[in-house]
């Protein structure tokens, strides 16, 4: 059982950590996920301006690693639909609608300009064996862009989860160049779909923001919606508006979609609606307005790394440098060889070097001549000729040397000099060669991406006020019928938000919620359950003719619950809400009575809670109960 245990647990945190580090959450270096790193870099083999069928691609990632199909696939449309570094041929879906993209083999794709220029330098990428050790396959892509922050990117692991919103392109290059100068800077999410955003509560990416839909009044008659929140489609903004008319939380008359290269949904509105009037109910309760969080959570170093934007790109900007220097390095020792071997080979057919040569039997005699032959020449040289640069020298086949051109040889030296010391200035100073680098990219690229969505400050929107509406709630006491269909001179105003409190003369009441029509019997008194109303009652005892009186507040009870509040064996004589309400007793005949009738005001007595007993009136026997003139007995 230990040994399981123990094997269950080693198991467990292997698979977790698999599922962190090579499948669902970015490297912070690239932005990319492993899946999305094996496309472009296949992409990237593959590349010749050409555009290559999607089911190749798809083919061609799995010899990095054995995906299924269907996954690289998903993962190579969502990435396409970024818009950043794939272009696309043919139908890949639409973000606006949801609409899925067509079948792998339909449609085609290759490496954006941007892609090819920003993301790949096959000299400084570090590359590891793929799963079955006969390809190789990249840790990393040597980004020189902040591409995690451009896309944003959404992953699901074990014990944690990442979202992160995307941005735009210029802005981030620009905050880049803040962070390398030492400046401030603030960053704020930038959606493909477009809308109005509130980045009060961002937070460098830490927080939320709050999204809306941009909605343009046509007429006062009617709604049309452009661009929709991210992460919502048409169909299912479509479906809340819908969801939200059924409710009654707005009113509309008919709904119209005819979203194609652009959103386009247009609202109809019934009579007595207004496109002002139910903006803010479009806002409150539908996909009009949504609040997305962030949550940044990157694999950095092989662990993961918990962060904000400001952190990221100011990592990326140092990335942007470390490859820059890498690629000057490069370019510098690639201009010595090559300024090394002109001046090499001009002094080899200069001096006619080859002509000492021509009677040595032996390679090795051959190399060894050559090798004392330019000593004399170290001083012109950078450094001492190797076997690799002699061999070189003696493939130079006799028509080259013969038409050999010393003073173009010299300039294309000079050319390379010159190149040379502009690449030591920028290694002296890296910084401000990364600066003019973003600065390149956003002159070059930056027209391509523009911002789309506009930031606005939102208010926010209290939705009962909204929804609040003052109804009228019409009953028939005869009838037994209650509701805001019900048509008569009795009736109850109230908000739709209000309870209904309804007494019967079996001595029962309950609250429930308006109905539009819906029969009770017996009904006694109804009003609005306020839990702070007075209401008088007056009861005599079927036995005793002994009348009762007793006043309370409902102020508490649970929906369509039935609870008393008269005594056993009583009827209801007389029910209201006056704080001033009086009741003339008849008493019944009897030997010897003197009094026939008694005014009594219910306003002294006291109020208690409604299953209390109430205070005996008198205990002469009563005939009837009236109050204002006329008699009130319900029954």
């Amino acid at each position: 059982m230990d040994d399981l245990k123990h094997q269950m647990k080693e198991h467990f945190i292997q698979y977790a950590s698999y599922v962190i580090l090579d499948r669902a959450i970015p490297n912070v270096v690239d932005g990319l996920k492993p899946v999305q790193r094996r496309i472009l870099e296949i992409l990237w083999r593959q590349s010749d301006d050409k555009l290559h069928k999607v089911a190749n691609i798809v083919g061609q990632t799995m010899q990095l690693h054995p995906h299924g199909d269907a996954p690289i696939y998903e993962a190579l449309i969502t990435l396409a639909n970024k818009g950043f570094v794939l272009d696309r041929q043919g139908n890949f879906g639409n973000i606006y609608t949801g609409d899925p993209s067509a079948a792998a083999r339909y449609i085609e794709t290759r490496l954006s300009l941007l892609a090819r220029e920003t993301l790949f330098n096959p000299d400084i990428t570090e590359k590891i064996a793929s799963y079955d050790g006969r390809n190789v396959e990249p840790i990393t892509l040597p980004a020189k862009i902040p591409l995690l922050l451009m896309q944003g990117a959404d992953g699901i692991a074990v014990g944690m989860s990442t979202h992160i919103l995307p941005h735009n392109f210029t802005e981030l290059l620009e905050a880049e160049i803040a962070c390398l100068e030492g400046r401030n800077f603030k960053i704020f999410p930038d959606f493909p779909t477009g809308g109005v955003m509130d980045k009060s509560q961002y937070d460098k990416g830490q927080g939320k923001v709050k999204l809306r839909a941009k909605i343009e009044i046509k007429d006062p008659k009617t709604l049309v919606i452009r661009e929709i929140c991210y992460g919502t489609t048409t169909e299912s903004l479509i479906r809340s508006i819908d969801e939200a008319a059924k409710k009654g939380k707005i009113k509309i008359e008919a709904i119209n979609d005819y979203t194609a290269k652009d959103v386009e949904i247009e609202i109809k509105l019934p009579r007595g609606q207004y496109a002002e009037e139910i903006l803010d109910g479009l806002y409150g309760f539908t996909e009009c307005e949504v609040s997305l969080s962030s949550q940044i959570v990157v694999i950095k170093d092989g662990f993961p790394w918990e962060t904000n934007v400001n952190e990221i790109l100011a990592y990326n900007a140092a990335k942007v440098v470390e490859f820059l220097k890498k690629e000057l390095e490069i370019e510098r020792d690639r201009l010595l060889e090559k300024m090394f071997y002109k001046t090499l080979e001009r002094i080899f057919i200069e001096n006619r070097l080859y002509k000492k040569i021509e009677t040595v039997k032996t390679l090795e005699g051959i190399h060894e001549t050559l090798q004392a032959l330019f000593k004399s020449y170290r001083k012109k040289l950078m450094r001492e000729p190797t076997r690799e640069d002699l061999e070189k020298l003696l493939q130079i086949p006799i028509r080259r040397i013969s038409q050999f051109d010393i003073d173009k040889n010299k300039e294309e030296v000079s050319i390379l000099e010159q190149s040379h010391r502009d690449v030591e200035k920028h290694l002296r100073n890296v910084k401000k060669y990364a600066i003019d680098h973003l600065k390149k990219l956003i002159l070059k690229f930056g027209k391509e991406y523009p911002r789309k969505t506009r930031i606005k400050a939102i208010e926010e929107i209290d939705r009962r006020s909204i929804e609040t509406k003052e109804i009228k709630v019409g009953f028939d006491l005869q009838s037994g019928f209650i509701g805001t269909k019900v048509s008569g001179s009795s009736h109850v105003s109230c908000t739709n938000f209000d309870k209904l409190l309804i007494f019967h003369k079996d001595g029962t009441y309950k609250v429930i919620n308006i109905p539009e029509k819906q029969y009770f019997e017996q009904i006694a008194w109804v009003g609005v359950a306020d839990k702070k109303t007075v209401v008088n009652v007056v009861y005599k005892n079927r036995e005793t003719s002994q009348v009762w009186a007793k006043r309370f507040i409902v102020d508490k009870f649970i929906l369509d619950k039935v609870y008393h509040y008269l005594d056993e064996g009583t009827e209801l004589q007389h029910i209201s809400t006056n704080p001033n309400a009086v009741v003339e007793l008849h008493f019944a005949p009897q030997a010897r009575q003197k009094a026939k009738t008694m005014l009594f005001a219910l306003k002294d007595v006291l109020v208690k809670g409604a299953q209390t007993r109430g205070i005996r009136i008198t205990n002469h026997k009563v005939k009837k109960v009236i109050s204002n003139g006329r008699y009130t007995n319900p029954q």
